[in-house]
């Protein structure tokens, strides 16, 4: 089994012993936006979600389960007291409140870079700690642990206070390229080790599953496997763990990711510079922090019903390279621009503009976003071999025509593409039992298409994303603080 704590939602796989997916199953999380750039859920809204998603898979099949494994989104703070329990809302990966607090920490402690190999920005966990310690005192005094959303859920699971590499290198605290915490770091946000969970490899079991928890989802109490953040583990799940291998994932956020053998970074692009989450592994990985969710907003501006309509009248009425650009930028932005205020703007509309246009106006603005992540990981000097798609996104051929020619590179569709993080998940988790060869157990599925970049659709699009780029530009200076509330 595979479970993966998304942003949105919880979602649920079993693979069978063959390695292919028997059933899935999903429940929603609510989101909590109570004040500007900030983004917060309850913890045990991620539990109840849990159980519920497990609860809606196949009672026959999950009773056979011989072991979980687990994923989840990144850097979110869930800070809990002696007795284990949350002291206040978990802080997402998604939340911009604590600019002021990563420029601080940047500035005093060089080793960010040169041991955690990353640019200190809000969207990481450490800034959020200092936020707490400048902003809410009495709590982080309280605090025993700090654990990843996945993490808490392990906790509820397993009883255990554990994580995996990939997912807390995303903390900024560890020192990447030896995958162990780094003390100064720590120091730099009034932390110890003690505070932080036991690290494991992405195969290695971190507990089993407690009584209460077997009997309520009707299964043995099988190993949990320490798993990997959501992007790893969505890498495991398309087979991308080796070097030059990379990864266009279309959730919520978008990300370019790309597997390698040993530690690189280039945290002057922005790029994010973290551990796989298989042993000896490492990869390179540019974030915009909204993609998907652009449609999803776009429906609603819209009163489309759902992103497929949506794409759908872009494709059907809309017009490649449309006149109206679309700035995807509404969380702010991380890769390349490091912006937590960037905002987005719809620009160039008309009389004759309508939902078709907004919605090929959407599409181009998250293609062109990936686009600008994936300059930043080339000028890191990586070499791409190929780019797998997962995600929601990965179910349109035509957003897929899009992301080709402003990427300039064939994207394949992998067999399962749409399960993501939990089905890399659940490969680590029979990894862990059945061994093997990574090259077998982690091969890629099946190609179920290859969209090719087309020449014309290059030409048009390259000319819209020189003004995509301009706009960006000259809309930077109105991009602060107060102009965003």
């Amino acid at each position: 089994m595979g479970i993966d704590i998304g942003t949105s939602s919880v979602k649920a796989l079993l693979l069978d012993d063959a390695g292919a997916v028997v059933d899935t199953s999903s429940a929603d999380i609510p989101i909590s936006r109570p004040k500007p750039l900030w983004s917060e859920q309850k913890p045990a809204d991620w539990w109840t979600a849990t159980n519920m998603a497990v609860a809606s898979l196949d009672v026959n099949k999950r009773h056979r389960v011989k072991a979980v494994g687990l994923s989840g989104q990144m850097h979110g703070a869930t800070l809990l007291d002696k007795a284990l329990s949350p002291l206040r809302p978990a802080i997402l990966w998604n939340d911009g409140r604590s600019v002021a607090e990563s420029a601080e920490l940047q500035e005093r402690e060089p080793e960010f870079v040169s041991k955690g190999g990353n640019l200190v920005m809000p969207g990481f966990t450490a800034p959020k700690l200092e936020w707490v310690r400048h902003h809410e005192p009495d709590i982080f005094a309280k605090i025993h642990k700090v654990l990843l959303p996945k993490d808490y859920v392990r906790l509820r699971m397993t009883g255990d206070v554990a994580s995996d590499m990939s997912d807390s290198a995303g903390t900024l605290w560890m020192d990447v390229a030896n995958r162990r915490w780094h003390a100064p770091l720590l120091q730099a946000c009034g932390l110890s080790e003690e505070q932080m969970p036991t690290l494991y490899e992405g195969t290695e079991p971190t507990g089993v599953l407690r009584q209460e928890a077997a009997e309520a989802w009707g299964m043995d109490r099988v190993p949990v496997v320490a798993g990997g953040g959501d992007n790893a583990a969505g890498a495991v799940g398309a087979g991308v763990v080796d070097e030059g291998d990379a990864l266009l994932s279309l959730g919520t956020s978008g990300v370019i990711f790309v597997a390698g053998n040993t530690f690189r970074s280039n945290p002057g692009s922005a790029a994010h510079a973290f551990c796989h989450a298989l042993p000896d592994r490492w990869h390179l990985m540019s974030v915009m922090l909204s993609a998907a969710s652009c449609l999803d907003w776009a429906c609603r501006a819209t009163g489309t019903k759902n992103a497929e309509q949506l794409i759908e009248k872009a494709e059907r009425d809309g017009t490649l390279a449309c006149q109206e650009v679309f700035l995807p930028y509404l969380s702010g932005e991380r890769t390349p621009h490091n912006n937590p205020y960037a905002s987005g703007v719809l620009f160039g509309l008309s009389h004759d503009t309508g939902t078709a246009q907004i919605a090929q106006a959407v599409l181009e603005g998250v293609a062109f976003g990936m686009g600008d992540g994936l300059d930043a990981l080339l000028a890191g000097g990586i070499d791409i071999r190929s780019i797998s798609v997962i995600g929601g996104g990965s179910q349109s051929a035509y957003w897929g025509r899009i992301l080709a020619a402003v990427l300039k590179r064939p994207l394949f569709y992998r067999d399962g593409a749409a399960n993501g993080p939990a089905l890399g998940a659940a490969r680590l988790a029979r990894y862990s039992q059945a061994g093997g060869s990574f090259e077998d157990a982690f091969a890629a599925p099946a190609t179920t298409n290859v969209i090719e970049p087309h020449d014309a659709d290059m030409d048009l699009l390259d000319v819209k994303r020189e003004k995509f780029s301009r706009l960006y530009k000259a809309l930077s200076p109105e991009f602060t603080g107060a102009s965003n509330g």
